[in-house]
């Protein structure tokens, strides 16, 4: 049975190899496949760096406090879609900015008196640090003012929401009625 395949796939094969219209045709659609693999491909690539740039947070704010009025609003308006919490303000205090961790290297010296010296550099590329961690901003507290919060179910809920959205213990959120 094998052999009867083989055979007909053989004979296949030499018809089509002598008919060179067919191999033209072959090449240019293999061609052509090809192209369109890679250029989706290569599209595919710039629409995802596009998305990670978006989605980091420091490409778009560059110092703790335009982090911090980010965050302010981003609370501000996801508290005010909270059933009957009403006008909503939210200030957000830092224990700590941005932090960057840049590569080094390490290089240790004795000299001829035995004195052992270890000097660190940062690492350049291009004349820029390589830079191997970034450490986004430490929330410290929240305070939350808004005019729903004399109802024990809407500061609770509030409450959940800010521990859900930025991770902060529940000591560290203050949630007040406004006037």
């Amino acid at each position: 049975m094998k052999n009867k395949v083989f055979t007909k796939i053989s004979n296949l094969y030499q018809k089509l190899k002598t008919n060179k219209n067919f191999l033209i045709i072959f090449s240019v659609g293999l061609a052509v496949l090809i192209a369109i693999i890679y250029f989706t491909s290569l599209f595919n690539t710039k629409e995802n760096s596009t998305a990670t740039k978006d989605d980091n947070i420091n490409e778009n704010y560059s110092t703790s406090e335009e982090y911090v009025i980010y965050i302010e609003n981003k609370l501000e308006n996801v508290i005010s879609q909270v059933k009957g919490a009403g006008n909503v303000d939210v200030i957000v205090t830092l224990e700590k900015g941005f932090e960057y961790v840049y590569l080094t290297e390490e290089e240790t010296k004795t000299s001829a008196s035995g004195i052992t010296t270890t000097t660190t550099t940062v690492v350049m590329v291009d004349g820029k640090p390589v830079l191997i961690q970034e450490n986004y901003p430490v929330i410290k507290g929240i305070v939350v003012v808004c005019s729903g919060a004399n109802d024990v179910s809407v500061k609770m809920n509030i409450l959940s929401l800010i521990q859900t959205v930025v991770e902060v213990e529940s000591s560290n959120i203050s949630i007040f009625t406004s006037k």
